[in-house]
């Protein structure tokens, strides 16, 4: 089986310590904008809490697409490989057998 190419975690937009910390900054300028806004420390903790939240779905989601997309490519290209190792690049797969009786052909 082929190994994926070497990349660089600091590159990807999913490297967690950059996330969290971009995170972190985006939630202490949400906290001082909504304390300043309603000059309530409950309702700055909460709206906080519910932010987090919802910053923490929206970075699963994020990488369950970028987890999905590597693995559709790979699978792509294993396939693509495949096919050219047999001679099959410009080819349908088909069923040589009629489907109307089951274990039965029709020619």
């Amino acid at each position: 089986m082929k190994r994926a190419p070497e990349t660089k975690w600091r590159d990807s937009p999913a490297f967690g310590p950059r996330f969290f910390l971009s995170m972190s900054f985006a939630l202490v300028a949400f906290a001082i904008v909504t304390y300043i806004s309603t000059g309530s420390l409950a309702t700055t903790a909460i709206q906080t809490v519910i932010c987090a939240v919802l910053i923490q779905i929206g970075y699963f989601l994020a990488l369950l697409f970028i987890t999905w997309r590597t693995a559709k490519a790979r699978k792509a290209e294993l396939e693509g490989a495949a096919r050219r190792k047999t001679g099959l690049e410009g080819t349908k797969p088909s069923v040589p057998v009629s489907m109307k009786e089951p274990g039965h052909s029709q020619s």
